[in-house]
């Protein structure tokens, strides 16, 4: 609508968008999920320059990797990001192929003890398969995750982007002053919240991930020594037939200084990685650094 402050730009970026989107969503949902995985590994990421990235930083952090296998990686991380944003747009029907979804490793028994005694739970997951299907398996379960969204740079998408993300579980909270308050009372009642913490936020202090320094905020952490909260990696793992998915939960990570706690976490996600290299989101410019003044 005029006056909505939506330039004209972002509109015709958000026709297009979303008119794929609604095309997509007329197909079946195995077709549909797995083609969006095709579209983004042979026609997205070489358009977009993801394989120099990610060869990049497999060369950079990696570099023990046959050339075969890095290629691999190459043309398999786009292929999961094209699924993962087509089950967050569909909603209930990737909300049923949860159902069957297991929490399994050493930290599922905490943090069952944590939900069934109603104790604020912060955990911690990574850009790895689909983070959703964590947030999305516990709603489902009768215990809502609170997370954090970084709203979109086009702002008529990132409307729609709001209300499928909020389909697959609420609450969801902007990455913004009110947003940061309003997850922070959600745990402090006692609920759960998921961060992802594999972010180059070029404030936060550097720690290492892959022995590469690494700027990794220290929220989760903070949080959970604050508000004597158990602080647990957990990362939803997408199977070898594309749709469905394994909740790993990692050894809880006992409260210490923050520092010492998120590196405990980069190590945690760092050894996920190394057994599911092509599920991590190596377009992310995760070794970004801050310049020094």
């Amino acid at each position: 609508m005029a006056g909505d402050g939506i330039s004209f730009r972002d509109r015709v970026q958000n026709a297009v968008a979303t008119s794929v989107l609604r095309l997509a969503l007329l197909v079946p949902y195995p077709a549909r999920v797995r083609g969006f995985g095709w579209v983004m590994s042979h026609i997205v990421a070489p358009l977009a320059g993801w394989r120099r990235r990610i060869r990049h930083n497999l060369r950079n952090v990696a570099p023990e990797l046959s050339e075969a296998e890095r290629e691999r990686i190459v043309r398999k991380v786009p292929d999961n990001v094209g699924p993962t944003l087509m089950e967050i747009y569909s909603g209930e029907e990737f909300l049923d192929r949860l159902s069957d979804a297991a929490f399994t490793g050493p930290g599922t028994a905490a943090m069952d003890a944590a939900l069934a005694a109603g104790t604020p739970l912060v955990l911690v997951t990574a850009h790895i398969g689909n983070y959703d299907a964590v947030r999305g398996t516990l709603a489902r379960r009768g215990h809502p995750m609170g997370a954090l969204y970084k709203p979109m740079r086009n702002a008529a998408f990132n409307t729609h982007y709001i209300e499928a993300i909020s389909e697959i579980g609420m609450p969801v909270f902007p990455t913004e002053g009110k947003g940061i308050a309003g997850i922070v009372r959600h745990l402090k009642a006692g609920g759960v919240i998921g961060i992802v913490g594999d972010v180059a936020a070029t404030g936060a202090p550097v720690l290492k991930f892959f022995g590469r320094d690494a700027h990794t905020p220290l929220s989760a952490a903070e949080w959970a020594v604050k508000y004597d909260a158990e602080l647990i990696p957990i990362f939803g793992l997408r199977q070898p037939d594309g749709l469905s998915f394994k909740l790993h939960v990692a050894d809880p990570i006992a409260h210490d200084a923050p520092e010492v706690m998120m590196q405990r976490y980069n190590d945690t996600v760092e050894k996920i990685v190394r057994d599911h290299m092509d599920q991590w989101f190596w377009i992310h410019r995760r070794w970004k650094l801050a310049r020094k003044r």
